[in-house]
């Protein structure tokens, strides 16, 4: 071959390898998906297209005005609630990068940030900012603070950060306006839809602050309210920014209505109801069964002046349960725990004490298709067979059930089975009092309390515990204390509730891992150390199918039952609501129930119901 053809063949060469290249560019820049919207799995597509105008389920022309008065059981000493100290009030002043919609699983639409970009396997993501956001004070909301405000809150931040940001790895703007999150890992589905849920704070505005300090100066925020007077404990009133930024944007038309928000604080519940029948606070949410069976048979209930509703709701109501801590000695026996959860008189509680109005808890993950039940089959049996000798086997030869009563507060069979246990696990009665066989020492705990209101259910309870020989004494204390005790885990068993969605994601190891368990101010509080449960975690964290995670997720719930970490309490399908009715709102439901942010000041209602007060 003569030079002159070698070269031309060489150029050839170069050429096709050019082209070869730029298709492998073009290959890799198309595998990159973007959007305004990110679904949970690929195979799922948004609701709404990219020019939608507003959610369903808002009146995107719902007047602005009026006084929305709300209360609360509590104090408050602090404005940062984004730090592991003091007794914070959540002021909502500052927005996130994503908003999920109300009417679909896990699907998120553009806030701050205007679209995403991301690969298929999810190990990046690129959000693109909102030339139009902006701080309170007219600042841009720029790249460089949603750096600043994820180094911050995972280094400063409250524990709940660092395990939900736990796969991120860094953080850069790449200009202004546009900044990319890379994570340690790739396949995590829902990285990139929980790294848009992080609250943006203002860099210009803390760099001069000590973040990790409590204050009370209302702090620097970019939402649609901010904090306008208050008084330390009492009360917070909240006005709306007339030029807000987002106002217009679909994911904010028809919400945030009202002109001020003002928000009352109590020492209880007592005087919270009194004031709403007297007409001083405008709206509640009812907690308590008897509340909502017995104080509000009032004429003005009666009349529909004080509207009591039932709003059903689609999202799963997770576990409230008693915990036990099982870093204390006494509850490290999963026998013990089990036992301690016959001595619970449900059936019982719920007549007498709840006016019938609960169904019990029987799922980490219950009133939702992610719930366990019967025995493993199918995909869940072989995830779960790879731990066969590493979980109880029950878990494969038993259905997990409830123990239940025949209501009649005297749960003799119950207490039967516990005692059985309990001597299995060495434990004895000597002089009326369970002691341990080895050591002689008593069975005497105490729960931790800061509600008085708790106490009429779980006295009955430690009557229950009274009668296996077990000393069990109530121990309420302030708020504040309660919190520290909380985050330092010093309790020995305590009420608590894991609030749960329709995607469970990377929180599970903020609740469960390991990790976690010896962390303060975690939701590990049982102090679960499982390495099976650890690697259930990472699996459900990894699913890339909706059909996957709910499987992965049973037999999390699964595993977890059968732990006994808890004795589990009860639930309801519905928000209990009361509110004057001077208020609007859109017919369409909502997966979550009541949803405040749509609803508006009614001028004719209120001024039908001033007329009909007088």
């Amino acid at each position: 071959m003569d030079y002159n053809q070698f070269m031309r063949n060489f150029r050839f060469c170069v050429w096709v390898l050019v082209l070869v290249l730029g298709s492998t560019r073009l290959l890799m820049a198309d595998s990159a998906l973007s959007g305004h919207a990110m679904t949970m799995f690929d195979n799922e597509t948004p609701k709404y297209a990219a020019a939608f105008p507003h959610f369903d389920y808002v009146n995107p022309t719902a007047p602005k005005g009026g006084t929305l008065r709300l209360a609360v059981d509590g104090t408050f000493d602090s404005f940062n609630s984004f730090i592991p100290k003091g007794n914070a009030a959540s002021t909502g002043s500052v927005e996130t990068l994503l908003v999920n919609s109300a009417d679909e699983p896990f699907t998120a639409y553009g806030l701050v940030a205007e679209t995403m970009e991301w690969p298929a396997d999810r190990a990046w993501v690129i959000f693109n900012l909102r030339p139009e956001a902006r701080w309170h004070d007219g600042t841009p909301i720029t790249a460089d603070d949603v750096v600043w405000s994820f180094e911050t809150l995972v280094a400063k931040g409250l524990p709940f950060y660092r395990y939900y940001y736990s796969a991120i790895d860094s953080a850069e703007a790449l200009s202004k306006h546009r900044v990319r999150f890379n994570f340690k890992e790739s396949g995590n589905q829902e990285l990139p839809l929980i790294t848009g849920q992080l609250p943006v704070l203002p860099k210009h505005y803390w760099e001069s602050r000590d973040f990790s300090a409590t204050t009370l100066d209302p702090p620097l925020g970019s939402g649609p309210y901010r904090i306008q007077k208050f008084e330390a404990g009492r009360y917070i009133v909240q006005e709306r920014v007339t030029d807000y930024w987002g106002a217009d944007l679909p994911v904010r038309r028809g919400m945030n209505n009202f002109d001020i928000i003002r928000t009352a604080y109590f020492r209880d519940a007592t005087p919270i109801r009194l004031a709403l029948k007297a007409g001083d606070i405008d709206f509640r949410l009812e907690n308590q069964s008897k509340a909502w069976a017995d104080d509000y048979n009032v004429a003005v209930v009666d009349k529909g002046l004080l509207n009591k509703e039932m709003v059903p709701h689609r999202q799963p109501t997770g576990m409230q349960a008693f915990v036990m801590n099982t870093r204390r000695t006494l509850f490290q026996d999963p026998r013990v725990r089990q036992a301690l959860g016959y001595a619970f008189d449900f059936e019982w509680s719920n007549r007498t004490l709840f006016n019938g109005q609960y169904t019990r808890t029987s799922s980490y993950f219950s009133n939702s298709e992610l719930a366990s039940s019967g025995l493993p089959e199918g995909e869940e049996l072989t995830l779960l067979e790879h731990y066969r000798g590493r979980i109880p086997d029950t878990v494969f030869s038993h259905t997990y059930k409830i123990p239940v009563t025949d209501g009649s507060g005297r749960p003799r069979e119950n207490l039967r089975k516990a005692t059985a246990l309990l001597k299995d696990a060495g434990w004895t009665v000597r002089d009326l009092k369970l002691v341990n066989k080895a050591t002689g020492v008593p069975f005497r705990f105490e729960v931790l309390l800061s509600s008085k209101a708790f106490e009429r259910i779980v006295l009955p309870y430690t009557q229950n515990l009274k009668q296996l020989g077990i000393e069990a004494k109530i121990r309420l204390v302030d708020q504040t204390q309660y919190i520290e005790r909380y985050r330092q885990k010093d309790f020995d068993m305590l009420v608590a509730v894991w609030g749960q969605s329709e995607t469970p994601g990377n929180e599970q190891r903020g609740y469960w891992g390991s990790d976690a368990a010896d962390s303060a101010g975690s939701r590990n509080l049982a102090g679960i150390k499982d390495p099976v449960v650890d690697e259930l975690i990472e699996l459900l964290v990894k699913s890339d199918s909706r059909e996957q995670l709910n499987v992965r997720t049973r037999a999390l719930d699964r595993v977890l039952l059968w732990g006994h970490y808890v004795v589990p309490h009860w639930h309801i399908r519905a928000d209990r609501v009361l509110y004057w009715d001077k208020f609007s709102r859109p017919a369409t439901p909502v997966r979550s129930g009541v949803m405040r942010s749509r609803w508006w000041y009614d001028t004719q209602k209120a001024a039908a119901l001033e007329q009909a007060r007088q």
